[in-house]
C-alpha cells in the first residue's frame, strides 16, 4: 500500500492494518522528511487519545493530514506504533 498526497508517496508498506475503513502503516514506513508533530489531538472512545502529523510535501501543508494513538488500549493494540491518513491522502495498492 502507499499513501500519495501532492503527487508524492508518503508512506509505503506490505503490512497495513485496516480498521474501520483506515489503512494503518507502520510508523519505520512512513517518509519522515515530509512530517510535522502537530499539537492537535482528539479522543477515540474505544482507541485513546490520537496525535497528529501535518504533511508538507513541495511547501505546501496538509495539516493534521495523519494521525497515531501514542498509547493505544487493549482494544486497538493491533495499531500501536502505526500511523493512518485522510483529508485528501490517497491510499491506494
Amino acid at each position: 500500500m502507499k499513501a500519495i498526497w501532492n503527487d508524492t508517496i508518503i508512506a509505503e508498506s506490505d503490512d497495513t492494518v485496516v480498521i474501520e475503513n483506515n489503512h494503518y502503516f507502520p510508523a519505520e514506513s512512513i517518509k519522515k522528511e515530509y512530517f510535522k508533530s502537530s499539537e492537535t489531538h482528539s479522543t477515540c472512545p474505544w482507541k485513546g487519545v490520537a496525535s497528529y502529523y501535518t504533511v508538507e510535501v513541495d511547501g505546501k501543508e496538509n495539516v493534521d493530514a495523519a494521525w497515531y494513538y501514542p498509547e493505544v488500549s487493549e482494544l486497538a493494540k493491533t495499531i500501536k506504533g502505526r500511523v493512518a491518513f485522510w483529508k485528501g491522502v490517497s491510499v491506494v495498492e
